[in-house]
This record gives C-alpha cells, sequence and structure tokens, in this order.
C-alpha cells in the first residue's frame, strides 16, 4: 500500500493524520508532462546480448529505447521513504549499503532507474523513475532483497513497516530542492557534524527532468 509523507516539525518524516490534506491514499497518477533522463546506464560484465562500447570494449545497458546519449523514459520521478519495524536500527552499514547499490544497479534491467539515496539506521530515502514495473512491486523487491542481507548477520524479521512513503515530484527543481533538504537527515540526527561525512548516501543514476 502506498501512502504520501509529510514532514513533522523536528524535520523528519510521518504519514498524515485523518482528514489532512496530503492523507488520500489514492494511488499518484503518472504526470506524462515530463520525462526522466538517465545518463550512461551500463550492464554488468558478461550480461547476455549486451551492446559493447567500442572504445572500452565493455558491455552496455541493452536500451529500450533508439541509441542515444541520454536515454530519456516517459515516467515521473517518484520520492520514497520506506522505514524499519519498530524503527530498528538495521541499516546503517556497508553490507546493507552495498547490496542496496547491488539491487539498484540492476533494477533498469525491471524498468526503474534509481537516483539519489540516504539510508539512515531506521529508515531509508531515495529518488526513483519507473516505467515497466509497478512503484509498490519494485519496493517489495528492494525490501525483501535488504531482508536477505539483513538476515545473513543475524537480524531477525520483519524488519520493515508495511507500506512505504511516496511523493511525485514535477520538476527538476522540485527534485534538487528535495535532494537539499534529504541529504541533511545525518546532521539533523546528530549522527555527523557534515552531510559529506556520512557514509550511507549517494547516487546511482543521474536522473533529470526534460520538458
Amino acid at each position: 500500500m502506498r501512502a504520501r509523507f509529510v514532514h513533522n516539525c523536528s524535520g523528519g518524516l510521518r504519514p498524515p493524520k485523518e482528514n489532512e490534506p496530503g492523507a488520500h491514499r489514492a494511488p499518484l497518477l503518472e504526470d506524462k508532462s515530463v520525462v526522466a533522463a538517465v545518463y550512461d546506464r551500463r550492464e554488468e560484465e558478461g550480461e547476455t546480448g549486451a551492446h559493447r562500447d567500442a572504445a572500452t570494449e565493455q558491455p552496455l545497458q541493452k536500451l529500450r529505447l533508439r541509441r542515444l546519449d541520454r536515454v530519456f523514459v516517459d515516467s515521473p520521478i517518484y520520492f520514497i521513504t520506506a522505514c524499519t519495524l519498530d524503527r530498528r536500527a538495521i541499516l546503517d552499514s556497508n553490507l546493507v549499503r552495498d547490496a542496496f547499490r547491488t539491487f539498484c544497479l540492476k533494477s533498469p534491467q525491471h524498468g526503474a532507474w534509481v537516483g539519489r539515496y540516504v539510508l539512515m539506521p531506521d529508515h531509508l530515502h531515495l529518488f526513483v523513475s519507473v516505467d515497466e514495473i509497478s512503484l509498490s512491486d519494485w519496493v517489495k523487491s528492494l525490501k525483501n532483497t535488504l531482508s536477505k542481507t539483513l538476515r545473513s548477520v543475524g537480524h531477525e524479521g520483519p524488519h520493515w513497516q508495511k507500506g512505504f512513503f511516496d511523493h511525485l515530484l514535477r520538476s527538476g527543481e522540485s527534485y534538487s530542492q528535495k535532494w537539499d533538504y534529504v541529504r541533511e537527515n545525518p546532521v539533523r540526527a546528530g549522527l555527523v557534524a557534515i552531510h559529506e561525512d556520512w557514509p550511507y548516501k549517494g547516487e546511482i543514476h543521474d536522473l533529470e527532468y526534460r520538458k
């Protein structure tokens, strides 16, 4: 189940209350007036049927559209938040971060491209554009993948709160503004002095809106 989110007074996120603006839980509609450009998408070494870069002989991501420097996806960008069950602090580790990045790097094969992200101890934030998979199915698959990693190091499940919060971004400016806010979460939580010192954030694909 997907739901919108609102900011609380402490700078965090919480589900909207009943009758509060934005509290409805109807699925968000795609905004066809914008598209997301994804740069330099590559497949892993040895992927069957991959094209190869003439200069480096490295396999390239199979393109869903004609070969361009930029691949345009007719989908909006969503800002996603998913929280651990009972807000358990289990996500801030190199193992979880590496499992997250591996999953996201493979996601274009299933029609999803992840932009920037922050893994906090008890929740994660990310930006994603999807076209050939539903947002709910993709998030469910991500949670299942990270749960396998968590179980492998002794964290018994269940690991996640049910559902997730999503927000549709309608412009490149809103993407940048949201990221400027989200990347400061570790600072606001007192985990680091400056956001650059937080090791569990980054960018998988370079997403950009085009009108």
